[in-house]
């Protein structure tokens, strides 16, 4: 059964993207993303030094030596998060993917607004995940994309500008595939499992690995105190591959009760263990 479709079609109030709030220069934050004093952010907040992972050795095939497979395994365990380097997708890549939704996002509001998406059909341009009326939302607009398999991608939704953007896209999509293959091994292997075991678990042997894309735009916030871009969250895939803004320190994880800072590094990605990884390996 499609999880989807007992899903309205609209959204139970109208969606007002929150990119109009900012630009209209509004001096204070509406109630509606106002977040509960508990779920707020806290500045400052401390600076964590995530664990780096190189992963080039996991990505070409070859045997990793003990030091890389037990760096893996620490990250995992210890942290639930990494970044990763050396990770073979190019810098060209990267900017050539930000540079091109940046664009969609400077676009007029009506042109972006032809690609809203609703609960029914998530994929598309939009601001809000909830369908519960009254809730309280982020501080964002968002565009989600399906990527892989071919039968779940709507490629007519996908943006028909900038002309380019769908080209980049698909490629940038097939680079983090790649990677997250790589990645996969790697976890595997660090849990002593044979280096396919994830990769398969999640469909590689059969019906396809599923993976999505989130392309998340944060407008400025007259008071960012009260309000989060996207709120606290596990993630429910297997892993999430994050390309933090190298010039914003926004990305926050939680270690034991403490919420932390991540410093990006340049031209690596954050990676993130899913609840389902947690689930396969347990715990």
């Amino acid at each position: 059964m499609d999880s989807t479709s007992s899903l309205p079609d609209v959204w139970p109030e109208p969606v007002v993207p929150v990119q109009s709030l900012s630009e209209a220069g509004i001096s204070a934050v509406t109630p509606q993303y106002i977040k509960p004093p508990k779920e707020r952010p806290v500045f400052p907040a401390p600076s964590l030094d995530v664990p780096i992972v190189d992963v080039a050795r996991f990505l070409d095939g070859g045997a990793p030596p003990p030091e890389q497979l037990q760096a893996v395994a620490d990250a995992c365990s210890q942290y639930g998060f990494f970044q990763v380097v050396n990770h073979g997708v190019e810098a060209s890549t990267v900017e050539q993917m930000r540079g091109a939704w940046t664009r969609f996002f400077d676009l007029e509001m009506e042109e972006k607004k032809v690609c809203s998406n609703s609960p029914a059909a998530p994929e598309g341009y939009g601001s809000r995940a909830g369908v519960e009326k009254g809730a309280c939302l982020d501080w964002g607009d968002y565009y989600f994309l399906n990527v892989v398999p071919s039968e779940i991608k709507c490629r007519n939704k996908w943006p028909k500008s900038p002309h380019d953007l769908r080209e980049i896209t698909e490629e940038y999509g097939r680079n983090l595939m790649n990677l997250s293959e790589g990645l996969f091994r790697a976890i595997s292997m660090s849990l002593g499992l044979g280096e396919s075991y994830l990769h398969a678990a999640f469909g590689g042997g059969g019906g396809g690995v599923a993976a999505c894309m989130r392309v998340n735009y944060y407008p400025v916030c007259p008071q960012p105190g009260l309000t989060l871009g996207i709120s606290s969250h596990s993630d429910a895939g297997g892993i999430a591959v994050l390309l933090a803004d190298d010039g914003v320190k926004g990305t926050q994880v939680r270690r034991g009760d403490t919420w932390y800072t991540v410093q990006p590094i340049p031209r690596a990605f954050l990676v993130n263990v899913g609840d389902q990884i947690q689930i396969i390996s347990n715990d």
